[in-house]
């Protein structure tokens, strides 16, 4: 009987080498098992990026797996470094890091790659031989002896050159490809050896999975060059032999070299290194001299809980005080609350705004730090949803900071940890449908003006079984040629990672040198750097990271705080805001929340008025169910109709009804699914933490589908019925969609009815502070300025003799305060010349523009942005003039010297000129509301629909509030500003437009096939058109689409409606 061959895969590249691989890792660990291969080796160009998601693939499938990476030092041969033991994996992550952390190094070993011609991706490595020999301890090193062959006695000599560093941990790569010469190349591999004495191994330099993937490395190839695959025939690999091979395909290649293929298992026995043997430690956290973490802790807590509770702790917080820090003492997680507990702390003595939230407001102990608002004697606090025995991994805690300020605060970690203990988590940046579409078409020779066409004709929720219909509405053939290779290769692309970017504020920390576990390589902004692992492969390893998220209603806030203040007002916390306003709840129950947070969107506003929320609780439940999860779970009707007294609500036992009483027996929170698998199935809270995790895995086949039974049979053994059970169940999945946790959605609250207090007490403070932290939310600036103005707020336009960057309230003629728009409105300003101008007024009035442009250094293009946008009237007779003056050829400051040294008598008599009064003709009233949406996004003046209403009104079109007050089911047309489009992922393909007239808003529904009759100019249009029929839901109406398209009509004023910028914010 034939023995059967061995045979391991030592290098191997994934598509975590950024555009030169040509499959997943998991596809790679796939079929290397599949093939039977012994070990894979994952060898990705100075990145460990790929290697998580090949260790889950592997133990999976139960392959050995190598950890390795390819290298190209700057004065020596290229390598292909493997990981032996946990000293070698260690040794690796610090020298990559040292290569990527490098600055100003210029390649000088190129090998058979010109690099100055790549578009990098990714940082460059840059390393020498001594770097790399100074960590060679652990590590095994192959040299790719293909790129050193021209001549064979250079070749040597850089083979040598590595020996005289590694010695005997130095081994010679054999790769053939069946390019024509594999028997010479062999020979010459043999005679390398033979002259030097380095072992060769068998491999295959594999760059994909399966052959079929060649042409897609092929475009990625050109990609990378940023020329046609064409154009580059020379650079590409020559045939499709780059592939994982069949074990007896290798040893009848190297049959000739004796020993190679044997020598791929002996060196993979010696690396015995699993990412399992990772040990990542927290770091300790910093008490004061005498004290524990445990002691310290127990002190801040209890110290903190006299102070929320005004030395009156309730008996349910100190019970809950006493098992949490308990259990944490148990589980020695002391240190990371104290971690958090100090960065909140640093930003509060900045005065920066925060607050924990997510599932962190499940703990007492948090509350008592303040780190979250959540107080647990008003809440049925779960701690087990935030830490239990049985997770076995730390708790993650979400802090948000103010998103203007959070820098200081992750600027703050580096210092307290150092560079090379601290860093950002990775996000993988991947192909998405445009992207993909756009990088192949350019390399496949599509034409430009096609691609853009393409482009501009794809929308955000198409799918690619849908690029061939797009191709025929751009004018290109999906069933030619060119056509199919580009759908085929799209298919392939999507979801390929693109670069690594950074997670929104995750950190690590580490007690060690976090550049031991994982390479460290500079973000793409100044002063971060950003470990090569996203949030996924750190749940893998189980590594903890800390969330300092940026929230920009934080920022809004603190500056409302600070306007109200300024005016006179109250001195404001979140926690003295005055509580329970019905005056708050009544505008809240309106749906009058333009600019309140988490509750302006469309789908909120449809709700508000339906819920009618009276107390805080009724909007934790607001924030929570307009969200996929309850969605999905067919929780949202049944509570609806049981709060409008519609259904009856019954409680199959007393415990159950305890867990669902105050949602009406729906479960709306994780945290109540988590509590009825407790009451109702016989689990225990670990346990039942456990099945929340499971929830969230449910397509991954059979993870939750283990609890199923479980949970079924626990209820039906405690009187439950079968349908009941089933139908909890049911519920419970639909949180795998995204619902929130209870105390997320407190958290949250808190900051809604902050927020709707703000705008009720003091509309326009919170207005100003809105458009002063921008971009946010769903509305425009326009749109927050209009709702101002409909709340008695006097807006006052953009002056430069009276604006500040940012707006702000003006009192200064003595009447109401004012809303004062600032100079952040002004499109092409800029901050820094925003504030200049700001510094430069203190020493008095403008007196021309010669003298603005002098004082606050100005180029003449920011002169003219301030002249469009109407922000110059006070130094011109009328816009147009500004305008006029603007573009004069003055001297740019410090241009003329010598002039400007002289006395004012010659000089500024000169300048004088340039401020004369022209016979200018004014402009038209549309002329001025066009021109102050292309400066400024915003007019103060009339709607641009204002001026052609009398032709609407001929051609049929009704106002927007005419057509909301029509009855149920009538046909109307209406026309619009876009607002907003949106097209949520539980809609089922329904596309929501938010469309605005002079009169009102009103929300349209499009149904997926009137979206896709479309033509892309419609979709994409400033202003719409559309038919549609009523509905109405009690207080709620809204549009269902049967057409919509651009508008355009004869009238000559109407045509000017088409150089109406884009505004919306589309959320789709």
């Amino acid at each position: 009987m034939q023995r059967r061959r061995r045979y391991a895969e030592l290098h191997c590249t994934t598509n975590f080498s950024f555009l030169q691989g040509g499959s997943h890792p998991e596809e790679l660990v796939s079929q290397a098992a599949a093939l039977g291969y012994t070990s894979l080796a994952i060898t990705d160009r100075a990145s460990l990026s790929g290697v998580v998601r090949a260790h889950a693939a592997a133990k999976e499938s139960g392959i050995h797996l190598i950890i390795g990476a390819a290298i190209e030092p700057i004065d020596a041969a290229p390598l292909v470094l493997w990981v032996a033991n946990k000293k070698g994996y260690k040794n690796l992550c610090r020298l990559l890091t040292t290569g990527l952390l490098k600055q100003g190094c210029s390649k000088e070993y190129d090998g058979q790659i010109d690099g100055s011609e790549l578009r990098s991706r990714s940082p460059r490595c840059c390393l020498t031989a001594d770097e790399v020999a100074a960590h060679a301890d652990g590590l095994l090193a192959g040299i790719p002896l293909t790129q050193l062959l021209d001549p064979v006695e250079s070749g040597a000599a850089l083979i040598r050159a590595w020996q005289d560093r590694l010695g005997k941990q130095l081994y010679g790569l054999a790769e053939v490809a069946m390019e024509g010469d594999d028997q010479e190349r062999l020979l010459s591999y043999a005679r390398l050896s033979y002259e030097t004495h380095i072992p060769l191994v068998a491999a295959g330099d594999v760059r994909y999975h399966s052959r079929d993937r060649q042409p897609l490395h092929d475009a990625l190839t050109a990609v990378r060059y940023g020329k046609t695959v064409e154009s580059i025939q020379g650079k590409l690999l020559s045939n499709g032999e780059r592939h994982l091979q069949d074990i007896n395909h290798v040893a009848k290649r190297f049959s000739v070299l004796p020993g190679a293929v044997d020598r791929t298992l002996e060196i993979a026995s010696l690396c015995s290194f699993s990412l399992d043997d990772i040990s990542y430690e927290y770091p300790h956290a910093v008490v004061p001299s005498g004290w524990s973490p445990a002691d310290y802790l127990s002190n801040l807590v209890w110290k903190g809980a006299r102070k929320r509770y005004d030395n009156r702790v309730p008996e349910k917080v100190t019970d809950l005080l006493r098992h949490e820090l308990s259990l944490v003492h148990e589980l020695g997680y002391e240190a990371y609350f104290l971690t958090v507990f100090d960065l909140v702390r640093f930003a509060r003595r900045r005065g920066i705004l925060c607050q924990g939230r997510g599932s962190a407001a499940n703990s007492a102990i948090c509350y008592c730090l303040g780190i979250t608002s959540v107080d647990p004697a008003r809440a049925n606090v779960l701690f087990e949803r935030f830490v239990s025995r049985e997770r076995q991994e730390a708790p993650d805690i979400d802090v948000d900071f103010e998103h203007h300020r959070r820098e200081e605060v992750l600027q703050y970690i580096y210092t307290t940890y150092g560079r090379m203990r601290s860093a950002m988590t990775a996000e993988v940046i991947c192909y998405r449908l445009r992207s993909a579409v756009r990088d192949l078409a350019k390399v496949l020779g599509f034409s430009l003006d096609r691609i853009n066409q393409l482009a501009r004709i794809l929308d955000v929720g198409d799918r690619v079984e849908q690029l061939p219909e797009r191709l025929s509405e751009s004018g290109i053939d999906p069933h030619s040629e060119s056509g199919q290779r580009l759908v085929v290769l799209v298919n392939q692309l999507i979801s390929f990672p693109r670069h690594l970017g950074q997670h929104v504020g995750g950190m690590v920390i580490t007690q060690g040198d976090l550049c031991e576990l994982v390479p460290i390589q500079p973000a793409s902004m100044d002063g971060r750097t950003v470990i090569q692992w996203d949030k996924n492969d750190l749940d893998e390893i189980g590594i903890l990271k800390v969330d300092c998220l940026s929230l920009g209603m934080l920022s809004a806030i603190h500056r409302a705080f600070d306007l109200v203040k300024q005016g006179g007002g109250p001195c404001l916390t979140l926690a003295t805001v005055p509580a329970e306003d019905p005056r708050v709840y009544k505008m809240i129950s309106e749906a009058d929340t333009v600019g309140v947070f988490q509750i302006e969107s469309r789908a909120q506003r449809s709700m508000l008025p339906r819920l009618k929320p009276s107390c805080f609780y009724d909007l934790v439940i607001e924030v929570a169910i307009v969200r996929p999860g309850p969605i999905q779970g067919d929780m949202v009707h049944p509570y609806l109709r049981r709060r409008q007294g519609e259904e009856s609500v019954c409680y199959p036992n007393q415990a159950i009804r305890e867990v669902l009483e105050k949602t009406l027996g729906v479960p709306l929170f994780q945290e109540q699914a988590m509590r009825l698998a407790v009451v109702a199935a016989g689990f225990t809270p670990g346990e039942a933490d456990q099945l929340r995790r499971a929830m969230g895995a449910w397509r991954r086949t059979g993870v939750i589908q283990e609890f199923h039974q479980r949970l079924v049979d626990g209820m039906v053994s405690r009187g439950l019925s079968l349908t009941f059970a089933e139908q909890v169940f049911q519920q419970l999945k639909g949180f795998g969609e995204y619902g929130f946790p209870e105390s997320h959605a407190a958290s949250f609250a808190l900051l809604v009815y902050v927020s709707a207090w703000l705008k009720f007490h003091y509309p326009a403070a919170f207005t100003a502070a809105l458009l002063g932290s921008q971009p946010m939310g769903f509305y425009a600036p326009a749109q927050l300025v209009r709702d101002a103005q409909e709340h008695g707020v006097t807006v006052l336009p953009v002056c430069i003799q009276s604006s500040e960057w940012h707006a702000c309230i003006d009192s200064s003629d003595g009447s109401l305060p004012a809303l004062r728009l600032g100079l952040e409105q002004v499109h092409g300003l800029g901050q820094t010349s925003g504030y200049q101008i700001e510094e430069a007024r203190r020493a008095g009035r403008f007196k021309s523009i010669y003298d603005l442009t002098k004082r606050c250094q100005l180029t003449q293009s920011q002169v003219l942005s301030l002249a469009r946008a109407g922000a110059l009237k006070s130094l011109s007779k009328c816009r147009r003039q500004a305008i006029w003056n603007s573009m004069e050829r003055k001297p740019e400051p410090g241009s003329m010297p010598l002039f400007e040294g002289l006395s004012n008598d010659g000089f500024d008599k000169a300048e004088s000129s340039f401020d004369d009064v022209a016979d200018l003709p004014t402009t038209s009233p549309l002329e001025e509301v066009l021109s102050d949406y292309r400066a400024s996004g915003l007019s103060l003046k009339n709607h641009p629909l204002h001026f052609i209403r009398s032709h609407l009104r001929h051609c049929g079109v009704l106002t927007a509030k005419g057509a909301c007050s029509r009855p149920e089911g009538s046909r109307v047309m209406v026309v619009g500003v876009v607002l907003s489009r949106q097209r949520p992922a539980t809609a089922k393909g329904l596309i929501f437009l938010t469309l605005e007239d002079e009169t009102d808003i009103v929300n349209v529904v499009v149904p997926k096939a009137v979206w896709q009759r479309c033509d892309f100019k419609d979709r994409q249009a400033s202003v719409l058109m559309v038919k549609g029929r009523v509905q109405r839901r009690g207080k709620v109406v809204h549009l269902l689409a049967k057409r919509l398209e651009a508008w355009s009509g004869g009238n000559e004023n109407e045509l000017s409606l088409a150089d109406l910028p884009r505004m919306s914010r589309d959320f789709c």
